[in-house]
């Protein structure tokens, strides 16, 4: 099936959801996803690994497609920036990475991956806290990192806080 906004809205309608969202897909089957919160910060991760690769595999350097995919949301407490939200992407995928190299995967994800990062839309003329930065070392990109790694890892049995001091 390739009319992919019609199946989400499908799905939606049938989940009975309103209003503007994300929907994630993935072609293969889930056992289930996994949650993991560290401070204020919450992800929740499936993962589907039938057909790794690497980010910057050559052209025709790997294997026939398979479905599979990883897909991310984490949840936010505070508004971010636009650079900001582009860096807590980043760190998410640091974060994924490490967690598949903890478990022995041949690659950095599969081609079908995808991240999203919820966070509170902060008030006109501003007034709240704002969120600029989301990078693996700062306040926000910190708890990040660590939560998606854990449930990554879980979700491929692995320990990726074993791999921190390489």
């Amino acid at each position: 099936r390739v009319d992919l906004d019609e199946l989400i809205g499908e799905v939606a309608g049938d989940l009975r959801l309103s209003g503007p969202g994300v929907g994630l897909l993935t072609a293969t089957g889930i056992d289930g996803w996994e949650r993991a919160c560290d401070g204020e910060v919450t992800v929740d991760a499936t993962v589907g690994l039938s057909k790794p690769t690497w980010a910057a595999s050559a052209d025709g350097g790997f294997t026939e497609w398979r479905p599979g995919t990883i897909n991310v949301v984490a949840q936010l407490p505070l508004p971010m920036t636009d650079a900001a939200l582009v860096g807590a992407v980043i760190t998410i995928t640091e974060a994924k990475a490490q967690a598949l190299r903890a478990a022995g995967v041949p690659g950095t994800g599969t081609a079908s991956d995808a991240v999203v990062v919820v966070a509170p839309v902060g008030p006109a003329g501003g007034g709240a806290a704002v969120g600029r930065f989301a990078g693996p070392r700062s306040e926000i990109g910190a708890p990040l990192a660590r939560a998606t790694c854990e449930a990554v890892g879980r979700r491929t049995g692995s320990d990726p806080v074993g791999v921190v001091q390489l």
